[in-house]
Order: C-alpha cells, then structure tokens, then sequence
C-alpha cells in the first residue's frame, strides 16, 4: 500500500485474504473460509483462530493507514477494497474492452489493451497458495491469463506483426497440449518462412496430445497444418473466434410459471446476489418437488436485465439415466455464442477454452438445472468474473469453492395454501377451507405435490374437495392420488434414491416403515445392526442426496434425523416390497435397544417407587451402557423428546405382531420416574399394550398393564377410575399369587383414596401394601407406601405415626439408593414439622428437598418443595419472602398442566394475601382454587379451601356467609376424618 508491501504473516492468514479479495465487495461465510484454510477436519478452535488471522491481517492494514480493509459481517467477512486495483478483475475488464475495440476499430486498440493486460502478470496467479484449497481458483486465473494471450497474439497476427516469436514460443512450451496457442505458433513460423519448422511444432504438438490426452488434433489445428502443406494458409481463418459474436445475444431462459407464488425471501435475495457487480456462483440446493427449477428460472428473468450479453441455459438432467456431458452443454453455448457448428472444437477441453475465451468480459448468465455433481458443472463455468452461473441440484454441490447456497425447505402453511389456490382458484378453495387444508397438510407442503393436487382439481371441476382430501389422508393411496400427466411425487423421489447406495437405501426403507417422526443415529444403528457413528454416516448420504434432514440434537447430544412424509410413505413402500421379512426383525431391534437403554437407566437412578420390570430375552445392543451414562444428566428431556417416537414404534410393533415386545417396552417406561410427559402419548402407549396383552395370552401380563393404566388414571387425576383399576389389578394379582404385584395395586389403591380424601380408606390399603413389601424386603417399596401412609396419618392428625412412618421412609430410601424417593420424604418431613409448628425445621428439610430435585431436573415436585417451603415462612411470619417464590412455583405448575399443583398453590397465595390483608386478591386466589377442587371431584380439600373462604366473609364482616362457609367444611372434615375437624372447633373472631 503506498509502495509499501503488507506483512501478511504465514500461509493461513493469506489464503484468507486472498479469498475475500477474490470474492471482492461480497461476505465470504466463515464456515467458508474454514474449509479453505483447513479442509474436511478442521481444528475444535477453527473459528477462534479465523478471528485471530483476521485480527493479525486488520492490524498490519492498519499500520499502514487502511484499518477499515476487512469488514465483519453477522455471517462473515468482507474485504473493501474502494479503489484499490485487483489484478484478476483488471484482467477480465482489460480483456472486454478489446473485443469491443476488435468489433468496430480493427485489431490495433485491442492488440494495445491486450499487451497492457499481459502485463499485469508477474507469474502463476495466486503464486505460493497454488498448493492450498485455492488451487481452483489458481487455475480458473491461469485459464483467464490464457484467454488474454491467446487474443493478444490473434490481434498481433491479424496486424501482419510477428515480434511476439519468443513469447509465442515459451507460452506453447508452457503448455504444450494447447491447440489454439500451437496454431497461432505455427502461423507465426511459417509467415517467418520458417515452413519446416511449423511442420515440426504440429508434429510435437501430435505427439503431446496423443501422449498426454490419448485424442488426435482438433479440426482447427488440423487445417492449419493441410494449409501449410498446401500452401494456403491465407485461406483458413486463424483467429474465428473473436469475430465470431452473434449479432443477437442468446436469450435461453424457459418460460417461468405463469402461477409462481411465494419463495418471496429466496427469490429477492437471489435475484440481488446475481445483479451484483461480480456475481458469485449461486446454487439453489433442495429435495426432489421442493420448486429449485421453478425458482431458479424465476430468478434468471427477474435479473435477466442485467446481463445484455446473454443468458445460457442448460437441462443437465442430472437425476436421468443419461446426465448431459459437458462437451454436449458446451457445444451449445458454443453454437449459441455464434461459433460455426462446423468449427466446434471436438474436444470437451477445447470447447472449455473457447468457451471461456468467448464470455471473458461479457455480462453473461448461465443457468443450469438439476445438475448432477460438480464434476459436471465445473467445466461450465466462465472464467470471468462478470458473468454469474446459478444452478439448481438436490446435491447441495459443496465441493464448488466459492459457490453461495441456497437450501430450499417446504413452503410455509400460507405460500402451501396460496399456490393451491392459484391453480385452482381461491373462490374453489372458499367454498371448503378445512378440506383445502387438508389437502395441503397430506401434501407436505411440498410444492410438487401441491401442484399436482392442483392440477387434479383443475382438471376435474366437479371434484369435491373433500373427496380428494379423503384419499389423500389414506397414507396407502396418497402416492397413487399424487399423479397428474407427466407429473408424479413417486417418480420425483425415485430419481433421488436411485443414486443410493445399498446400505443407505436399506435404512431409509427401514426407517420408512418404522415411521417415526424423527429418528435419532441410536435408533437407526438399531434398525441396520451397526455402530452409531456407521449409522451417521449412512443418514449424513441421506441428506446429502436430500432425503433426510438435519432436524437437530436430542437432550443426550445425539443427532435426529427427519424425513418428509412422502418421502416416508415411498420408503415404506419400497422396503414392504424389497424386503418384507426383514422389517418386523428391524423394528423388534429398535424396541429391544429401547428397553435395555431404560432399564440400565432405571438401575442406575432407583425410582421413588416400585415398579413393573420388562420380562427377560430381550438383546441389549452393544453400547447402551455408555448410551445410559449420557442421559442421566436430563433424562426427562430426552423422555420427553422421545416420547412421540415411542408411541409410533409401539403401535407398528403391534401391527407387526410384536405384543410381548410391546409390553415389556411399556414396562421399562413406566419403570422410569418421569418429571413430566404427554399424557395423551402415554394413554395411546398403554392403549396399545392393553390390546397387545390380550394377544399374548398371560394373564401376569395383563395385570401389569392394568395396573398401569391406573397409575396413568392417577396422574391425570381421574382417582375414581384409577382406585376401579387398581382394584381390578388387584384381584388379578391375587389369582396369580403375585405378592409384588399385589403390594404395588395396594399401593395405588391407597394413593386413590387419599386425593379424594378417603383418609381411613387409604392407611387400610397402605398398611396392606406395607405388611407385603417388608415381607418382600422391596426398600424401594417400604419408602413408597410409608411416605403415603405418614401423609394420610398426618391428614388424620396421627403425628406420632406419621412421623414414624416417614423416618423409615427416609431410611429406606437411603438404604435403595433413591435420591428421588428421599427428597420426596424430606418433603412430606416438612409438612409435618410445619402442622408441628416448628417452621425452621420444616424449612429445612424443604430447602434439601428442593435442592435434590433441582439436581434431578424434575422442575414440577421443585415446585412443590419451594411451595412446601414458602408455607412454612408464611406461616414464620415472613410474607413477602414467600410470595415471589409462590408464584414462581404456581407459573411451574401452570407450565406443567398440572391441576393439582395449580390447586394446592392458589390456595396458598389465597392464605397468604389474606393474612396481608389483601382480600379482593384472596378470594381470586380461592375462587380459582375451588373451582380446580370441584373439576377434580376433591371434597377434603374443597373443604380446606372453604374454610379459607369463611375466614375472608368473617374479615369483611359477612358473619352469615362465613357461618355458612364454616359450618360446611366442618362437616367434611368430621366424615373424612381429617385433623382439622378437631383443631378447627369454631371460627376464629
């Protein structure tokens, strides 16, 4: 700078800038400059070290008066360069402006701009970064250069000049397989009279071509070396192809469609990036039907405009059994560039050349569709740098340096239902909007499909929407439905597994027919019986060949995969055909790793209570121990997460006869404590095992399920129902002599009781499963049923047993090893020591509970630990220490969609804005409580809460209300048995 030179330090740090100056005013992404600098294995530190290069670079600018050279953007950098001249865009221009000179003032201006460009070379381009990632770009420079001597030593021909000898000579030593720069050599020889000698340069140009290309001359060298033996050689036109402009710049671009709707973004941004003053390759990458080609012609017409010099276009059909060549490609934008067909080099280099030669300078857009690979597109590319290329490909073409994308997804739910309207009209569709959309959800939003629904509506106007709606929900007949004309969703993915290889083409039918929602790398390893890092490797050729998507990490940091659901229904349709007898073994694998994955998980994190064990016989897949260690740190997120997959796979293993597997797997799921989860999923997964049961045929079997169903009742607070099932579960359980399943419906029986408030019920239940789990030596179990019974005792106002019951609840926990089942005693510990009256001590032991659950990662019973604590401040007389922390815990159970929570929490922010003095926001709160107590059909603790009521009527001196309010809570306090009956003889004044 200045004529001072920059320190650009060692070699990363200039390919670095070397990119953003060839890419010069546009923001080269940093995972680009990543892969230049380092390639396919970048270090951990990749980015970090760009960061520093860049730093390195802007301080050595810096120094020199320039700070500003090198701009961050959000997604990269960019080099401004203002004035500053680059060389290689020079070049390119140097080069336009002698063609237009050549056109209408003869060869001397152009043989004048052509040596100035010549100059500008001081050797290979790119020199020392020729062995980097830039050797692309390195020879696609060299090729320019080329083009530039080739025209110049044309001009000097054409003007009868020949000191350009020696440079002629060293350039064809240079390269020596050169066809354009032999002949242009061979002329200057033998207009030197040097005859022999242009025979000999034509014998060893022969002989190198043979050598090194194994191809004979090309037509054009191959005149000139008759015309010599002739004679004749004023008669051959040695330099056709810088006269040889067509008169009309070609205009190739197909029609666009006339009902083009949405890609509003994409199309903008594309149609901009190509109007730019030096356009980059853009590529428009996506899955088979997702509209690239429609898009990428869109966006040639809109920025057609701004290439007067052409627009070439090309079907490369890269997804056909037959991809065009590029020989083929080039020969027509050869012919269309105005060369004579019958002088088209023969070639694919040659035609390369001339090609390149051709659009050097020119403004020229080059669009081509469906490519195959990059292979066939890089010798399609210009060498200039005024010229854009925009091609559309399912493969996303990564290799092409340089190359920005744009990865098309679905079209959103509005562009879906926007495109079918235009087919076929948005007065239609208003007459059947549900069924519209419908329409668009079976489609996928996949705009092939959408058109080809379409085009069916079109075309038979008396079609109810309805219809088509119906049979396109039936996933067996959708493909079938999705055919119109040439125009087939089941053909267009085709194409793209034809490229596939077996093992890929293998899981994507397995995963097909499974059919989940997303697939995680265990999953697939499971259903191919290999490792996970072999089973990434085989979904990374799926998405590369757009069948697949990325959707994202599980809780666990293992990579979930996702497929189209038409994509899903031809993949199950290929594997039912191509190998039946194999699938129902893949998925009894995929049931097999999930229960050994819970039930090593359920060892290593003992739950709060005893629970049903999957049968033994099942294959544990290599690997589940280390898969287990990786979910104990949130296991209830990737439960969570997972749970939609569960529900898919168990109702497929059933429909594949599965049943055995099926109930085991709901075993192992249910033997893991779940902070919280979809109950609707779990009541379709124990719905399934019901059925699965009956199938099996063992009536142990089928008690557990029972049971378990009545678990689920439980949790969703249906306790009527759940305390009939246990019931059930329990006669069963007694027919079988199953003691462990007897203690365990006992359990649940008394749990069932205890909500409702059938207090006296409830310890006779409990002591029943008390007396069988100590009999068992069941820890797991001694620590359950006691905790519930020294609940239900403290209900009753039986301190003394309660408190018995819950230290040996704590103790046998401790002795199980459940962290869980011990926080969950110190809780219930807290409770009573705040029905004691001793509110340090019960905020305590909250305060451990809480802190235990927090480390679990079950937020829902932290809530509860957090309530249980602030109760106990409210009552120690420290209010407003306790109200943000209630209401964070009610925000908790509001999230969680848990009722009881909600109810228990309202009630205490109602006791608490009532002993403030607050007592328009004390009723809200217990309004809002009882009317949760009513749904849930609790009458202990609707009472509790009336109290609460009648408390606030007497504050606000409505004696006859409070009365009221009082004398009925009393009375079921008095029929359940409840503590309050005693302590609450009168209504306090």
């Amino acid at each position: 700078m200045g004529g001072r030179a920059v320190p650009l330090g060692g070699l990363k740090p200039q390919v670095l800038l070397a990119a953003l100056v060839l890419e010069r005013g546009r923001v080269v992404p940093a995972s680009r400059l990543v892969e230049l600098l380092w390639g396919e294995e970048p270090p951990v530190s990749a980015r970090s070290l760009i960061q520093t290069y860049v730093s390195k670079l802007r301080k050595a600018f810096a120094d020199l008066g320039a700070p500003d050279v090198i701009v961050s953007r959000s997604q990269g950098y960019l080099v401004r360069l203002d004035d500053a001249r680059v060389d290689a865009a020079e070049l390119a221009v140097l080069l336009g402006k002698a063609r237009q000179q050549s056109q209408g003032h003869g060869h001397d201006p152009a043989a004048r701009l052509l040596a100035e460009a010549v100059a500008l070379s001081r050797g290979p381009a790119l020199s020392g970064l020729r062995d980097t990632l830039l050797s692309g770009e390195a020879r696609r420079l060299d090729e320019l250069l080329v083009s530039v001597q080739e025209e110049r030593f044309a001009a000097e021909l054409g003007l009868g000049r020949f000191d350009h000898l020696a440079e002629l000579t060293a350039a064809v030593a240079r390269q020596p397989v050169n066809e354009r720069l032999r002949g242009q050599l061979m002329v200057t020889l033998y207009r030197l009279g040097r005859q022999a000698d242009a025979l000999a340069c034509y014998r060893e140009g022969r002989d190198a071509l043979v050598d090194e290309l194994g191809v004979e001359p090309g037509s054009e060298l191959g005149a000139i070396h008759s015309a010599i033996l002739r004679g004749t050689l004023e008669l051959v036109p040695v330099d056709a192809a810088p006269a040889a402009r067509t008169a009309t710049a070609p205009a190739q671009l197909p029609a666009t469609l006339a009902d083009f709707t949405g890609r509003v973004r994409e199309l903008a941004e594309l149609a901009a990036a190509l109007r730019g003053e030096a356009p980059a390759v853009q590529i428009v990458a996506g899955p088979g039907g997702c509209g690239k080609s429609a898009l990428t012609v869109r966006a040639a017409h809109e920025a057609a405009a701004s290439f007067p010099d052409g627009q070439l276009y090309a079907e490369l059909r890269g997804t056909s059994d037959l991809p065009a060549t590029a020989g083929e490609v080039l020969g027509r934008f050869l012919t269309a560039l105005g060369m004579d067909p019958a002088q088209l080099p023969e070639s694919t280099q040659e035609r390369q050349e001339r090609y390149r030669t051709l659009v050097a300078g020119r403004r020229v857009l080059v669009v081509l569709d469906d490519a195959a690979s990059e292979e066939q597109v890089r010798p399609l590319l210009p060498g200039a740098a005024c010229c854009a290329v925009l091609i559309s490909s399912r493969d996303r073409l990564a290799g092409l340096a340089g190359a920005l994308f744009t990865e098309l997804d679905l079209v959103t739910p509005g562009e879906a239902y926007g495109m079918l309207a235009r087919i076929v009209g948005e007065a239609r569709l208003a007459e059947d909007v549900d069924s519209a959309h419908r329409i668009v959800d079976a489609c996928g939003r996949l705009p092939l499909a959408l058109r080809i629904a379409g085009a069916r509506l079109a075309s038979r106007r008396q079609l109810p929407l309805r219809v088509l709606a119906d049979r396109l929900t039936d996933e067996r007949r959708r493909l079938n439905e999705l055919s119109a004309g040439d125009l087939a969703v089941r053909s267009s993915i085709a194409l793209s597994c034809r490229a596939l290889d077996d093992r890929a083409r293998t899981a994507l039918g397995r995963m097909g027919h499974l059919g989940l929602p997303d697939f995680s790398t265990w999953v697939v390893s499971w259903l191919l019986e290999t490792s996970e890092a072999e089973a990434e490797k085989v979904l990374e050729v799926l998405v590369d060949a757009q069948l697949a998507t990325l959707s994202g990490a599980d809780a666990a940091g293992v990579l979930r995969y996702r497929l189209h659901d038409l994509v899903r229904l031809y993949a199950r349709e290929r594997a039912e055909a191509d190998e039946p007898a194999e699938l129902t073994a893949s998925i009894a694998r995929v049931l097999d790793g999930w229960i050994a994955l819970l039930s090593r998980t359920a060892v290593n994190s003992p739950p709060a209570e005893s629970t049903w064990r999957p049968g033994a016989g099942h294959q544990e897949p290599d690997g589940v121990t280390v898969m287990a260690e990786r979910l104990s740190d949130d296991l209830d997120a990737w439960l969570r997460g997972e749970e939609s997959a569960f529900a898919v796979a168990v109702e497929r293993a059933a429909a594949t006869g599965l049943h055995r597997h099926v109930c085991d797997f709901v075993s192992a799921h249910t033997a893991i404590e779940q902070a919280a989860s979809s109950y609707d999923l779990r009541d379709r997964i124990i719905g399934v095992a019901m059925t699965s049961a009956q199938h099996v045929g063992d009536p142990g079997l089928a008690a557990d399920v029972l049971a378990k169903l009545a678990r689920l009742r439980f949790f969703q607070d249906r306790f009527a129902e759940a305390r009939q099932l246990f019931g059930d579960a329990l006669s069963r359980y007694r027919d079988l002599h199953d003691v462990r399943g007897q203690a365990a419906a006992l359990a649940g029986m008394g749990l069932a009781c205890r909500e409702p408030g059938h207090l006296t019920e409830a310890v006779h239940f409990l002591s029943q499963a008390a007396t069988l789990s100590h009999a068992l030596d069941d820890r797991v179990g001694i620590g359950h049923v006691l905790r519930i019974r020294g609940s239900v005792r403290l209900e009753l106002g039986e301190y003394d047993e309660a408190r018995e019951d819950l230290e040996q609840s704590l103790a046998a926990y401790r002795r199980a090893g459940s962290r869980r089942g011990v926080a969950l005693s110190l809780r219930s510990m807290g409770l009573y020591h705040r029905a004691r009256g001793d509110y340090e001590t019960s905020m305590g032991v909250c305060a451990d509970a809480a802190t235990i659950f927090a480390e679990l990662g079950d937020d829902l019973m932290h809530s509860y630990a957090v309530r249980a604590h602030a109760k106990a401040q409210m009552r120690a007389g420290h209010s407003a220490e306790a109200l943000p922390r209630l209401e964070a815990a009610l925000a908790t159970v509001r999230a969680k969609d848990d009722r009881w929570g909600q109810a228990i929490t309202l009630r205490v922010l109602g006791q608490l804005h009532l002993a403030e003095g607050r007592l328009d926001l004390a009723q809200d709160y217990l309004d809002a409580a009882m009317s949760i107590w009513d749904a849930m059909e609790t009458p202990l603790w609707r009472a509790r809460t009336e109290y609460d009521l009648a408390l606030l009527h007497r504050s606000r001196g409505d004696v006859e209300a409070a009365d009221a309010a009082f004398a009925h809570a009393r009375s079921v306090f008095r029929a359940r048995g409840a503590r309050e009956y005693a302590e609450y003889a009168e209504l306090p004044v």
